[in-house]
């Protein structure tokens, strides 16, 4: 069965989910069922921001991309981070940049390099995200350093450097949209020329034979994000008790469970176009992800505390910048030559493992509810 079928067949979970909040199925249910809903709804969103960015142009396209292909995750962020769900949302965050590090770079090499002994992708382009993800490791870095080396440092001056930082890394992801599209464009088109329809826009159905019809694909985007938005209040309210129930901790519920439901759709596409020796496409969707995750949504969801009167910094569990730490440094040592194998996807998917059992038995932060 094909992922567009997959896709189509759990849309069924968005009356599912509404049906279960409201007539009191249970909170396990109601999770379950929110969770399943967000993964088509985030799939279509990402069609139709590919289908409008085909008419925009490279850069209004691609500046379209940027800011909607982590739409779900900021979403589920501001929900969770509105309900009060500070612990939830930083672990979530975490969660995603390591997912797309090592679960979906990972799968991407292991799957790809089954079909193919090696593949290769752009080292360039590899080195400067490599040098963008030490950038976020060290914006997380520094303010959970300076909580634990100072005495009695206030809130309030915890979030105004986490507000300062947050600012800094929106200016520099701005940048790296203008190297991207602009001044260097031409290190990202290579290869993305003999991409196949179907490949950038993985649920389309016309293959771009007709013209794109904008007006169907804005209303399907809006209407998208709507329901990703009702989605997401589901799926935090009844996140605490559903967890609770099953024993789970705030900090393994953020960074394991929450982001996979959020990137199921990259997932699916990066694996997808992987298996058919796209690697550039494959390693751009992952790595993009997880820097769109640290430069965009990190000081945005920073700077939304600030509206919402939630603590919202940048002053991570340690436990949790080792793991973003550790995922940043195998993830560059792997893609920086530029090729990768199957050896090398499992080295990733082994770390991931092994960093999802730690959460899970990190007794840091109690069970929640």
């Amino acid at each position: 069965m094909s992922a567009n079928k997959i896709f189509l067949i759990l849309l069924l979970f968005v009356p599912i989910s509404i049906a279960a909040h409201f007539l009191q199925w249970g909170s396990l249910p109601s999770f379950i069922f929110s969770g399943l809903a967000i993964v088509p709804l985030a799939a279509w969103m990402g069609t139709a921001t590919e289908e409008i960015a085909v008419v925009l142009g490279p850069n209004l396209g691609g500046l379209l991309n940027a800011t909607f292909g982590n739409a779900t995750e900021l979403i589920i962020g501001l929900v969770a981070l509105k309900a009060g769900l500070v612990d939830v949302v930083k672990a979530s965050l975490v969660g995603s940049i390591i997912g797309n590090l090592l679960l979906v770079l990972g799968l991407s090499m292991f799957m790809g390099g089954l079909r193919y002994k090696e593949q290769t992708f752009q080292p360039i382009v590899a080195r400067s995200n490599a040098s963008a993800m030490n950038l976020a490791v060290i914006s997380i870095l520094l303010p959970t350093a300076v909580d634990i080396t100072s005495q009695g440092i206030s809130q309030t001056t915890m979030q105004t450097l986490s507000s300062a930082v947050a600012v800094v890394l929106i200016l520099v992801y701005g940048l790296t949209l203008l190297f991207s599209m602009k001044t260097h464009r031409y290190l990202y088109d290579v290869g993305l020329a003999e991409m196949e329809p179907e490949e950038l826009a993985p649920m389309a159905t016309d293959e771009h034979t007709q013209p794109t019809n904008v007006k169907f694909w804005i209303v399907v985007l809006l209407a998208c994000t709507l329901m990703v938005a009702v989605e997401s209040e589901l799926l935090v309210d009844s996140l605490e008790a559903a967890t609770s129930s099953l024993g789970l901790t705030a900090l393994f519920t953020g960074v394991i469970l929450v982001p996979i439901i959020g990137n199921a759709a990259e997932h699916a596409t990066a694996i997808t176009v992987a298996m058919k020796n796209k690697m550039d496409l494959s390693v751009s969707v992952a790595v993009g992800s997880s820097l769109q995750i640290a430069l965009f949504v990190v000081p945005v969801l920073v700077l939304a505390g600030l509206i919402f009167h939630q603590p919202m910094d940048l002053d991570f569990n340690p436990f949790e910048l080792v793991a973003v730490a550790v995922a940043v440094l195998i993830a560059n040592s792997v893609s920086s030559d530029g090729r990768s194998d199957w050896l090398e996807g499992i080295l990733l998917l082994a770390t991931y493992m092994i960093l999802g059992l730690a959460f899970f038995f990190h007794p840091v932060i109690e069970v929640i509810g």
